[in-house]
């Protein structure tokens, strides 16, 4: 009997526990899209290690056709996990990047620009200005989801290098003196995506995940029926407890956790 099969380098997205010792694994490959299957063994001694979210592994994929689950075998070829496993907002990131292409991307369509922007992020996280760098790669991901974010000029005719705001309906920056009438209406541009932008604090940071974060609520998964995956809110909360512990902490903590907490529940 003929056999479906592809190989691939893939990156864990998502691993399910399936009975006593499988699992369905997500992946998002170089060359196939999102793509899932079912791993036998998957928790086994051999195994372990291999089946953490964000490592790079060569997989091989065989079904009887395209259309069916199909079995999975899975070498490990990069450990991304264990080199952040230290630093839990690295780590909260990652998470956060797999469980986002897990739920936001289609299944089975070509995806070569993110999967290689995704190998650019694994890089990224491992260095110092990584934050940024993570919210840059939500921006990126957004525009090739068809949800373009534009940074480059002033929706309302303002001047263009003194961006401040950014539009919640169109996704347009709005300059300082175009926005302040409606400054309570727009969403504040954090100041490392302006024009000749400076260094970031971690108030800054957190105002580019808020950003973020409300574009894929409302524009991605809008009419998902899960909204926007868990471990994105946790990637927030966890910035926020951060900055609470910082010296230079200035505003009031306990309301922004109170509300990303609520957060989390309400996707669950």
């Amino acid at each position: 009997m003929v056999m479906e099969q592809w190989q691939d380098q893939s990156i864990i997205l998502a691993v399910r526990r399936h009975g006593e010792s499988g699992a369905i694994v997500s992946l998002l490959t170089s060359n196939n899209g999102r793509q899932s299957g079912y791993m036998r063994g998957a928790f086994s001694t051999k195994n372990r290690g291999t089946l953490e979210v964000g490592n790079i592994v060569d997989a091989n994929w065989r079904a009887r056709n395209f259309d069916d689950l199909g079995s999975l075998t899975l070498e490990l070829s990069r450990s991304t996990a264990a080199r952040i496993m230290q630093d839990p907002l690295k780590l909260a990131a990652l998470q956060s990047a797999c469980g986002i292409c897990a739920a936001a991307l289609p299944e089975k369509e070509s995806h070569a620009v993110i999967y290689n922007g995704f190998l650019a992020l694994l890089d990224i996280l491992e260095g110092d200005v990584w934050a940024q760098g993570y919210i840059m790669w939500e921006i990126a991901l957004l525009k090739e989801l068809g949800f373009a974010l534009d940074l480059t000029s002033c929706a309302g005719g303002g001047d263009s290098k003194a961006l401040a705001y950014i539009s919640p309906k169109t996704g347009r920056a709005v300059s300082q003196n175009a926005g302040k009438p409606y400054k309570d209406k727009l969403l504040p541009l954090p100041e490392f995506l302006k024009p000749n932008g400076v260094a970031s604090n971690y108030k800054d940071i957190l105002t580019g995940l808020q950003m973020t974060k409300f574009f894929f609520e409302h524009w991605v998964f809008a009419h998902h029926n899960r909204g926007l995956p868990e471990c994105r809110a946790r990637l927030g909360l966890r910035f926020v407890q951060h900055f609470a512990k910082t010296e230079d902490a200035n505003i009031d903590i306990s309301i922004n956790i109170d509300k990303l907490g609520s957060e989390i529940h309400a996707t669950r």
